[in-house]
């Protein structure tokens, strides 16, 4: 193996640990920033009137996994202040899969505020508009599939594993929202944000059964290694259908297996046919975000919230690709990679060619439907002066029949909308040293802000060659950021002459 591909795989690697969005952000809920509506439609900024500029109001990343992290991914090696990377020879592959779960999601999630507007009508009501690009991807992975992979076949031999839980799925849809709030008492606030969705591009995987049986068969007569007596082969059961809506087209030949997919380029030589791609007007979806608040007293608020029930119907360049039957491959080992038997791009052909030879395919232009991962939140927060809050916040996730839950402590500072801030501590992920804080300050019309949950607080060294190193996080396995300005006007803090500040509406 080169050593140019094995830093691709480091950082390959490096990036599946992140590459996961079980967690919203909950820095910002008790924020006094107008994006916070995202997470309730019911909370609202102090300010008047806000608007959000295209890229420029609102950048969120959100990627983590629950079951590795960094430091498993770069373990420290014994007796040396080196790291080695789960490639290395030397690397405790026993340690790495005590950590697996049997079931290991991954769920990635981008989103650009593409606009945003805000504003006051009359003294109770709250009227909002956004726009968002969103990219989100969900998988989850059998942890039999990694024991497979890193430990090798003996341990299965003879066995059927199942991995029917094995799933996956990546969507990008645009979303315009227009909602409101408004107080129906003088405790209790409810907000609405009803949402028509826009599908780009999507794949997923329905997999309906899946399953390896690991056959042990003697070497032939050619093999001379006394070593590697026994050798194994996979016989894999399949009933797949894979679903995407994207400019592809896929070939399938007379015998039934996949002859090429080729990237449709002529539907991007018009201005028409790219606008209709970059719409994803063919793709309609809707979604609704619904929550409430109710203030027990001046200083005691709780809150609830149901975010992004919705779905999209895809319609347009669709392709359905059945995958029914059985073939079988030699054994799936990565092993072989790390001690240098088998390449990645050889041991990844073998599969392919498997496939292409021994799987019943079928390909076919059915629309189908998706439906968005939902959020559940329930708050509450204490204040103890005008000014400063505790908070404390669950967020639960549904994808499918999965749940993923956090729980948040915050504290929180809101000087009006000339400053706010936010330290937050967030149990998720079976970690417990998740650390967050936000900050937005205001400079005339233009409030900036920048949050950021699981901060990494312990940082390792990984050895690049004799002479360098590189700095790692050693806990990592979420992050979330968000960063953005807004144009506000309205409640800001001035100074009148000699007098102390004030708030003005």
């Amino acid at each position: 193996m080169t050593g140019k591909l094995k830093g691709l795989l480091i950082i390959l690697m490096a990036t599946i640990i992140t590459d996961a969005s079980a967690q919203n952000s909950q820095v910002m809920y008790y924020m006094n920033l107008p994006q916070n509506h995202n997470l309730n439609p019911a909370l609202r900024p102090s300010n008047s009137v806000y608007i959000g500029l295209p890229v420029i109001s609102g950048i969120n990343l959100n990627i983590n996994n629950n079951f590795v992290n960094f430091s498993d991914i770069f373990m420290n090696r014994q007796n040396s202040d080196s790291v080695i990377s789960i490639l290395h020879p030397d690397y405790d592959v026993d340690k790495f899969l005590a950590k697996i779960k049997d079931k290991n999601f991954l769920e990635p999630e981008f989103s650009v505020q593409l606009f945003g507007l805000g504003f006051s009508a009359g003294k109770d009501m709250y009227i909002f508009l956004d726009i968002n690009d969103r990219v989100a991807g969900n998988a989850v992975l059998p942890g039999d599939l990694f024991k497979l992979a890193l430990r090798g076949n003996e341990e299965f031999a003879g066995s059927k594993i199942d991995f029917s839980s094995l799933r996956g799925d990546l969507t990008y849809y645009r979303e315009i929202g227009l909602g409101f709030s408004r107080n129906f008492t003088s405790k209790l606030r409810i907000g609405v944000k009803a949402k028509m969705l826009f599908g780009i591009a999507t794949a997923s995987i329905d997999n309906r059964a899946l399953s390896i049986n690991v056959n042990e068969r003697v070497a032939d007569a050619l093999n001379t290694d006394p070593v590697n007596t026994v050798s194994y082969t996979h016989s894999i059961d399949a009933d797949m259908i894979f679903n995407v809506s994207a400019p592809l087209n896929v070939y399938v030949g007379k015998d039934q297996d996949i002859d090429s997919i080729v990237f449709d380029d002529n539907r991007f030589k018009t201005g028409k046919g790219t606008a209709d791609f970059i719409l994803g007007k063919n793709n309609p979806g809707l979604g609704l975000d619904i929550g409430a608040t109710y203030n027990f007293s001046d200083r005691l608020m709780v809150s609830a919230a149901i975010t992004d029930l919705g779905f999209i119907r895809w319609n347009k360049d669709v392709t359905n690709i059945n995958a029914n039957g059985q073939f079988e491959f030699s054994g799936l080992n990565i092993l072989d990679v790390v001690n240098g038997t088998k390449t990645f791009d050889e041991l990844g052909q073998e599969m392919l060619d498997s496939l292409k030879n021994s799987i019943n395919i079928t390909a076919s232009n059915v629309p189908f439907t998706t439906y968005l991962p939902f959020g559940v939140t329930l708050g509450g927060s204490y204040n103890l002066t005008k000014s400063i809050s505790l908070g404390i916040l669950s967020y639960s996730k549904v994808i499918e029949k999965l749940i993923h839950e956090s729980l948040t402590f915050s504290a929180n500072a809101n000087f009006s909308n000339a400053f706010s801030s936010s330290l937050s501590y967030t149990l998720a992920n079976n970690r417990y040293d998740n650390l967050g804080a936000g900050i937005a300050f205001r400079a005339g019309i233009f409030q900036f802000y920048a949050l950021a949950d699981r901060i990494p607080l312990v940082w390792d060294k990984l050895k690049v060659d004799k002479e360098n190193t590189i700095p790692i996080p050693a806990g990592w396995n979420t992050i979330n950021l968000r960063l953005g300005m807004n144009i506000v006007f309205g409640n800001s803090t001035r100074k009148k002459e000699d007098k102390p500040m004030v708030v003005v509406e």
